[in-house]
């Protein structure tokens, strides 16, 4: 017999009502209305209590996040699988850049998976990321390539999928489990860039305590909104440019305009350095006019 409480995660919420996997069961919750009054608001990935009582299950008590993103609604993130490529949709390193910084503010640890590796082996992403100290890995949602590596990663985690829309996120989520059956977006050939297949955040379960979501494509994702991140300490979340920092003639160096600031000349003085030395300028220039806003 079931106990009259039980502790599990939130895998999908539509319309005020919340879908919790506890103890190997599904139980449909409304949300108790002591949370109401306190503007809590439950997503997807939340650890929480639920409560049986007058005929149904609703959530009485929601656990302390490890971490929280605003857009996608989503909370207690191990790992993001960037999804990216050189064939199109071609992705923009600003783009796997901005996520980068996401993760990092959030501890989360981020995974770049270059797919489409039968059309296009991504080298530049390839050199460009390895060299920044993530983790790279090949796929192809054709020959299976990489998809074994992608699962060894996914045990007792929770993880998130995102990347550009037409990218191939569901595609590697059903090489994963075919009993998924994700719904697969076209690329339209006129613009090359993949039609929005995910409308909300749902947590795919793997096994036990693993669990996987594919998400909104990057657009989704506010690095302005990220808890206020002050411009000044952008440069922490780049930590190929960080680590140099102390060489700087400024102690307060953003490593921009700043004369004579050998972590710049560094950065600017190979292609791989340089790709993520503009997104972090970009990025920096975004956060100045949200502050002077």
């Amino acid at each position: 017999m079931m106990n009259n409480i039980e502790t599990g995660i939130i895998i999908k919420g539509v319309g005020g009502r919340y879908t919790v996997s506890a103890s190997g069961n599904m139980f449909n919750c409304s949300l108790d209305g002591k949370l109401r009054i306190g503007k809590v608001i439950p997503v997807p990935g939340d650890r929480v209590e639920v409560q049986h009582s007058h005929g149904s299950w609703h959530i009485s008590k929601v656990l302390q996040r490890k971490n929280w993103l605003i857009r996608p609604a989503v909370a207690n993130i191990d790992q993001l699988f960037v999804v990216a490529s050189n064939s199109p949709p071609k992705t923009d390193t600003y783009l796997i850049d901005k996520m980068s910084v996401i993760a990092s503010i959030k501890s989360i640890d981020m995974i770049l998976l270059l797919n489409k590796s039968d059309l296009d082996r991504s080298d530049d992403l390839y050199d460009i990321y390895c060299n920044a100290g993530f983790r790279v890995i090949r796929v192809s949602a054709v020959s299976g390539e990489g998809i074994d590596n992608i699962k060894a990663l996914l045990s007792n985690k929770i993880s998130a999928f995102t990347g550009n829309s037409g990218i191939g996120k569901s595609s590697i989520l059903n090489l994963i489990d075919p009993g998924f059956k994700i719904t697969v977006g076209d690329i339209s050939k006129k613009i090359e860039r993949g039609k929005h297949t995910t409308r909300h955040v749902e947590f795919l379960s793997i096994g036990e305590n693993s669990f996987v979501a594919d998400t909104p494509g990057f657009s989704s994702f506010e690095i302005t909104r990220m808890d206020k991140l002050d411009k000044f300490d952008l440069q922490k979340h780049f930590p190929e440019l960080y680590e140099l920092t102390g060489n700087c003639r400024f102690t307060d160096c953003v490593h921009i305009n700043e004369p004579d600031c050998p972590v710049k000349e560094y950065m600017e003085k190979d292609e791989k350095r340089l790709s993520r030395y503009l997104s972090y300028k970009k990025i920096y220039q975004e956060l100045s006019e949200v502050s002077e806003y």
